[in-house]
């Protein structure tokens, strides 16, 4: 505790003060369908490898402002992380409706009930908040009798940009 100049309780209870005051705009919506391209990386800098890809698939068909989303590529042997600090990330980006690109597949997304949560800081302690987004939906989809949903659409992802939405998709429990 020395080492530190403060009690557990304090660094605990600071820490959670500051996840309860970083969220706005809980909330349940149905995202309309919509056709995306995807990229996965697995890397030391996944997060902007993969949207730097989609971005430039959306340059390369004209499109100069794309809408990204992104979340989490499971896929990662423990060797990856551990030994050569590697994390995997997907990036999507969200089709306009006049846009069809050649030469990369395209996916289809349709629509979906998702329950949502508002970052307004997402990269203020970005290791505490953002995983506490997702525990928050977790509540909140079980105190409204909401289950996750894993299967036909995409399960969970976040907007991108300088706020963060965290979507995780749901249904009835």
């Amino acid at each position: 505790m020395g080492l530190f100049n403060c009690s557990l309780d304090n660094l605990f209870r600071e820490e959670m003060g500051v996840c309860d005051d970083a969220y706005t705009d809980l909330r349940v919506e149905t995202i309309p369908g919509f056709r995306y391209v995807t990229h996965a990386v697995i890397s030391r800098a996944p997060e902007e490898d993969a949207i730097g890809r989609v971005i430039g698939i959306a340059r390369e068909n004209g499109v100069e402002s794309p809408r990204i989303i992104g979340w989490d590529f499971p896929y990662v042997s423990l060797e990856q992380i551990n030994v050569y600090r590697m994390h995997g990330y997907e990036a999507a980006w969200i089709l306009p409706e006049d846009v069809t690109p050649n030469g990369v597949e395209i996916m289809e997304q349709r629509a979906h009930k998702y329950a949502a949560i508002h970052i307004p800081e997402p990269f203020n302690k970005p290791f505490a908040v953002i995983p506490n987004a997702y525990k928050t939906l977790g509540e909140f989809m079980r105190i409204n009798g909401l289950k996750r949903v894993d299967k036909g659409v995409i399960p969970c992802f976040e907007t991108e940009g300088e706020s963060m939405d965290v979507y995780v998709a749901c249904g009835e429990g």
